[in-house]
């Protein structure tokens, strides 16, 4: 294993300096088990835990009621939550850590359990036939709301009351989650945006009210502390269906984000089957480094040694790792020992408590007890 290690050097993004290019993903953990919705004393724990990454960029966080989705996730738009999560960034900051918060809306991923039995809200009626995490177990979803043009301004101004909140809870910056299937991103799909508004039709509009959404929050936060996260390859998963306009869709997304000194852009690598779907790229990386000129974030499934090849063959900036990182919260330092990684125990990734969120042991620790 090679000793100088591209993804162990330091790296300027945007306003602040990372000790180094690896990256805790934003991941979704279910343990915000209370009545607020509020991140706890084990987030505190959890998160102080991984502060040794150069980033953390946390769990998607709810922007609003209307936005939540699965059981316990710790949202961004209450009193309570805006101090829970202060605690959350104190923790981390004290262990020269930085931490990004990751704004969420999941749109019609959701169910009306989470909504007094009102339907949840997109871009069209179009239910996506997956499945919703309920209080009462995983549930199909349904034929969601279509969005009033009212309720899509609403929207964007929960956006920025959370991107307030994190500023008082002293983030370093905030990620807008565009990914994964869910608000944005079903705005910016043709299958689930059947609009014919100036927010639906041809593909200048279906970006509109991600791009309407950034030019709000960047009254908040400065762009170099604004992180963008994208998943142009991804099918079948979370409701989403590519189409043969999926790829320039994305193209055309990404090269008017060089138009902002964003701090960076987070990019998923597919984590679905794209093989038999000729217009979808496999290699995501790779296409977007010429194209956009910012930094340039990447994830999905990446290890030590393709973290490095990455950074190393120019086409990425920083490596978002996930489940090594819930099984791994010294990951750099274990990088730097090239120690070999624990497992993740994936029965625990959304049940509650601390079993298999805070018990997993530091590489010293593990060896003091081997």
């Amino acid at each position: 294993m090679k000793t100088n290690q591209p993804l162990l050097e330091s790296f300027d993004l945007g306003a602040i300096t990372l000790k180094n290019r690896v990256v805790m993903a934003p991941m979704t953990r279910s343990r915000a088990d209370n009545p607020e919705a509020a991140p706890t004393d084990l987030h505190v724990k959890y998160y102080t835990q991984r502060a040794g990454a150069g980033l953390i960029i946390t769990e998607g966080s709810q922007v609003s009621k209307r936005a939540v989705g699965y059981i316990h996730t710790a949202g961004i738009h209450s009193k309570a939550q805006t101090e829970g999560w202060k605690k959350v960034v104190d923790a981390v900051h004290e262990k020269d850590g930085k931490i990004f918060i990751q704004l969420w809306h999941v749109g019609r991923m959701s169910h009306p359990d989470f909504h007094n039995g009102d339907k949840p809200l997109a871009p069209s009626a179009v239910n996506p036939n997956a499945k919703s995490y309920t209080p009462e177990g995983f549930k199909d979803t349904v034929e969601p709301k279509a969005m009033s043009l009212e309720e899509i301004e609403e929207t964007q101004q929960e956006f920025v009351n959370a991107a307030k909140n994190a500023k008082e809870a002293g983030f370093d910056g905030i990620e807008i989650h565009s990914s994964n299937g869910y608000l944005f991103h079903q705005f910016f799909n043709k299958k689930a945006n059947l609009r014919d508004d100036q927010y639906g039709g041809n593909m200048e509009n279906r970006v509109r009210f991600f791009f309407e959404t950034l030019d709000k929050v960047k009254e908040v936060w400065s762009e170099n502390r604004i992180g963008v996260r994208l998943n142009p390859s991804l099918n079948g998963t979370f409701g989403i269906e590519a189409t043969a306009d999926t790829i320039p869709t994305f193209d055309h997304i990404i090269e008017r984000l060089n138009n902002y000194d964003l701090a960076y852009l987070h990019l998923s690598e597919p984590f679905t089957d794209v093989s038999d779907i000729e217009f979808l790229e496999t290699e995501i990386a790779k296409r977007y480094r010429p194209r956009y000129k910012g930094n340039l974030m990447i994830n999905a499934g990446f290890t030590q040694e393709t973290g490095n090849a990455v950074i190393e063959e120019g086409n990425a900036d920083l490596v978002a790792f996930g489940k090594l990182f819930i099984s791994n919260p010294d990951l750099p330092q274990r990088f730097a020992l090239n120690a070999p990684m624990a497992e993740w125990d994936q029965d625990t990734f959304y049940t509650q408590g601390p079993k298999g969120y805070t018990d997993y042991p530091a590489y010293a620790s593990e060896k003091q007890e081997a």
